[in-house]
């Protein structure tokens, strides 16, 4: 089973934006959400990548738990939510999430790809992307959804 490493930034459930900062070496409050928004999902990055913004390749971390920021977990990839992000300033960029199960997860251990998730998870996660880009007046607009040997084809790609 191939894994990957995550690093959480943002732990499920909360209404704000923390950013690792790898010089200093620890969290930077960098949002607050609007009132009724929430990570649904503990989210971050997956550690030795860079995507085309030059930042570590964003992952969604679906389980049952809610951990901390800077806790690292073993996931396996099981799809990717392939999308386009235009800025402020107009500039489109892809801005790929990556889907992720903890090794660890009990009640999400069957899954090993995309459509192992039930679709009211996924729609709640492009839900969630648009709205979060949308408040901060980016559009986040979700091309494709890539199955796991999709997504790790192309994160495999990132790494560095």
């Amino acid at each position: 089973m191939k894994t990957v490493t995550a690093m959480v930034e943002c732990p499920k459930g909360i209404n704000h934006k923390l950013e690792f900062d790898p010089e200093e070496k620890r969290f930077r409050l960098t949002k607050i959400l609007p009132a009724g928004l929430t990570f649904p999902f503990d989210f971050g990055f997956i550690t030795d990548t860079k995507g085309e913004d030059g930042d570590p390749l964003d992952i969604i971390i679906v389980s049952e738990l809610t951990s901390y920021p800077g806790t690292i977990i073993e996931c396996r990839i099981v799809g990717s939510l392939a999308a386009i992000q235009t800025e402020r300033d107009g500039k489109s960029m892809r801005n790929d999430r990556y889907i992720g199960i903890p090794v660890v997860s009990q009640l999400f251990s069957e899954v090993k790809d995309i459509t192992g998730l039930a679709e009211a998870i996924i729609n709640q996660l492009e839900a969630f992307f648009k709205n979060y880009n949308e408040q901060a007046g980016k559009v986040f607009k979700v091309m494709e959804r890539k199955d796991a040997q999709s997504a790790y084809r192309l994160m495999k790609l990132q790494q560095h």
